[in-house]
């Protein structure tokens, strides 16, 4: 398992987690006595700064009022979480095949093909990929974990891959305008000619 920080010390935005849930789907069937709402059919969930979206979406409320989801992509997207960070123009954008969502813990899972991205703006800064990755939006501390879930078309080992872009105080040269890109590897030495 890895475990990566991110540089910052930021949080998520803060008014999140008191913000209202607005959710849009094809269709809804609400069970009032497990307060249970099942969405399905391009749900797209807002909430505060965060957006997710799926295929289908579960969404449970406790008695304190802290709201559990789980959201399922489908064939043709990846579930996918996104929130910005509190006072910078930087975003975190996660995928997986599902995500599972705890206000309580301000915890996101991604699951199965699970990616985890910061943007600065636009621009692409950090990557991760594996089969679990798990972030905390308070903490801003992700684990990811490899194994067969992390399986992709692009990371054909499922082993846990990261691309990492130094800080401004941690290079000489400023950053390229396209970061570098994720490359499997099958071994830990390289061969020389």
């Amino acid at each position: 398992m890895a475990i990566l920080v991110m540089a910052s010390p930021v949080h998520a935005e803060r008014a999140d987690r008191n913000a209202p849930m607005n959710i849009e789907a094809d269709a809804l069937v609400y069970d009032d006595a497990s307060r249970t709402s099942t969405f399905t059919g391009n749900v797209v969930i807002t909430k505060g700064s965060i957006v997710m979206r799926g295929r289908r979406v579960v969404v449970r409320q406790d008695e304190q009022g802290n709201q559990f989801g789980s959201i399922e992509g489908d064939s043709n997207a990846q579930g996918l979480f996104r929130q910005k960070r509190e006072g910078l123009d930087e975003w975190i954008e996660g995928r997986g095949d599902r995500i599972e969502y705890d206000s309580q813990k301000n915890t996101v899972r991604l699951l199965g093909g699970a990616s985890l991205r910061r943007y600065l703006g636009t621009r692409l800064n950090d990557e991760a990929q594996g089969g679990v990755i798990v972030y905390n939006s308070v903490t801003e501390v992700f684990s990811v974990e490899g194994g067969a879930g992390g399986r992709t078309a692009e990371n054909p080992s499922g082993r846990v891959r990261a691309m990492l872009t130094p800080g401004p105080g941690d290079a000489q040269t400023p950053p390229s305008e396209a970061p570098a890109e994720l490359r499997p590897s099958t071994r830990m030495e390289e061969t020389r000619p």
